[in-house]
């Protein structure tokens, strides 16, 4: 029975309420009935929900974060004896290789490419960085050879085809999908997640110069030091360059809250070239599909055939303002097909790109891994 089943998640890297960890993986499997429990750094001011925490510490330097969190994790993960530990960091893989036994069960959930994005991070000199990368794979295969593996994206299968496409779909709220959304004098654009430079923060900066009437939004974390950048960037503009996320981390709800309000011309993802993304479907597509709103992206060839399936948005050259400029006119001028583009966005969020088909493929997982047939999940 499912509850007999304790579970363990772990992660020293994510915040304790990551959506795709919290809300969604370690939610859905506490309402099936299994035994849950969230290893992370936990601030003291995180409510708890359904899902306990294992708190650890939470060190403010990267690298000791790194080399000490990861030995506590460890050991407190142990402490637990948990039936199935599912870790959500590269550097727990060797935590997991650790933890694996003949009673027990590890899952790896593979959030990002790391591969390919160590390859592209700054903080070292490309030659390093390949080096760092080629012993991160090296490492991966070894550590992960008893592990089940969970991908947050398709394109992964190409890395990883033994995996399992656990997608990051959003959990469907009746509060922003009935959402009744007019775009006549519209004038706000909407970015939600993480601000960094690879993730289109230049370009965002500069969105509110090619438009004096133009209010920009970036919910989500943004380093204190990024966001000085960007607002000398935006110079005379800066007022209309909103920053919601300052040296501090945005939960779910404020962002929710954000989607929920009126006024928005579209949702934004205008990211500069980048291996790493432009085979990805990002998570804010969804989000923005789901609220209603048409969506105005980079114009990597994956991201303009997704927009051409769903007719959801327009692709443009995130470094090309006079492109920039033309969508967003077009959004204005054209206030009804700006409806129908959310319309249509959402219409398939709500019929298959939601959270609730992917909750399946991962409770069904669960239920494999510990031989648990269909029919059995009463508690009783």
């Amino acid at each position: 029975m499912r509850h007999t089943v304790k579970v363990l998640h772990m992660t020293t890297l994510h915040h304790p309420l990551d959506p795709r960890i919290y809300y969604k993986q370690c939610a859905s499997l506490k309402r099936a009935g299994y035994d849950v429990t969230l290893l992370a750094p936990v601030p003291t001011n995180t409510e708890e929900g359904d899902v306990p925490f294992e708190p650890l510490p939470k060190y403010s330097n990267r690298w000791k974060g790194l080399l000490f969190g990861t030995v506590r994790a460890y050991f407190r993960a142990k402490k637990q004896k948990a039936d199935i530990y599912h870790i959500h960091d590269p550097e727990l893989l060797p935590v997991g290789w650790l933890l694996k036994n003949k009673r027990n069960h590890v899952i790896y959930d593979i959030h990002e490419d790391y591969e390919t994005g160590i390859v592209q991070r700054q903080y070292f000199t490309r030659p390093v960085r390949q080096l760092i990368a080629s012993v991160y794979k090296k490492v991966e295969a070894f550590c992960t050879r008893r592990m089940e593996l969970i991908l947050a994206e398709k394109y992964y299968l190409e890395k990883y085809p033994q995996g399992l496409c656990v997608l990051n779909y959003p959990i469907l709220q009746e509060k922003l999908t009935g959402i009744d959304r007019s775009f006549h004098q519209a004038d706000g654009l909407l970015y939600t997640g993480n601000v960094t430079k690879d993730r289109g923060a230049v370009q965002h900066a500069a969105l509110p110069a090619l438009d004096k009437s133009l209010q920009v939004h970036l919910y989500g974390y943004c380093p204190e030091s990024l966001a000085a950048e960007m607002k000398q960037q935006a110079g005379d503009d800066e007022g209309r360059l909103h920053l919601h996320g300052e040296g501090r981390y945005v939960p779910k709800a404020e962002i929710d809250a954000a989607y929920a309000q009126s006024g928005w011309l579209a949702g934004i993802a205008l990211f500069p070239p980048s291996e790493h993304y432009m085979k990805k479907e990002l998570t804010k597509f969804f989000e923005y599909m789901a609220a209603g709103l048409p969506v105005i992206c980079s114009d990597y060839p994956k991201w303009q055939a997704f927009m051409d399936t769903y007719q959801c948005g327009i692709c443009v050259n995130p470094d090309n303002g006079d492109e920039i400029r033309d969508a967003v006119n077009y959004l204005r001028e054209y206030p009804e097909e700006a409806k129908a583009m959310g319309e249509r966005g959402r219409k398939a969020v709500q019929n298959y790109l939601n959270w609730g088909h992917e909750e399946k493929k991962l409770t069904d997982l669960y239920d494999r891994l510990n031989g648990i047939e269909a029919g059995e999940y009463s508690d009783n």
